[in-house]
């Protein structure tokens, strides 16, 4: 079993930056995949980063490439997202989540635990 908690969201003007952090409980964190999602309202859960279980190797959407990092830390079982140059249409919930395997996926349905999510609220 795996919990994860969200924190770090906030409201931020365009152009700032936010770090989310999420803390995870679990023996099996660092083989664990990684991912960070977003939630819109009115619209589907999104893929924003992931991350893959025993390794550094990171993925991100178009629109986080080049903003957006991923990171973890096996040693104190946290998975941050660092976000810059942040922009209106970030706006939404931030989702941390783990699937029982070392190979990230953008698809949320193949993550098997998801933390309650972190508000994120960019104003232009």
């Amino acid at each position: 079993q795996v919990q994860l908690v969200e924190s770090g969201g906030g409201l931020v003007q365009a152009g700032g930056s936010l770090r989310l952090s999420c803390a995870a409980s679990g023996r099996t964190f660092s083989t664990s995949a990684m991912g960070w999602f977003r939630q819109a309202p009115g619209k589907e859960r999104e893929f924003v980063a992931a991350i893959r279980g025993s390794s550094a190797i990171t993925y991100y959407t178009d629109s986080a490439e080049g903003r957006f990092t991923i990171s973890r830390d096996n040693a104190k079982n946290m998975v941050y997202l660092q976000m810059n140059s942040l922009k209106p249409e970030d706006t939404a919930i931030y989702y941390c989540a783990a699937r029982t395997s070392v190979y990230t996926t953008r698809d949320y349905r193949q993550y098997d635990y998801w933390g309650q999510g972190t508000q994120v609220t960019v104003s232009s």
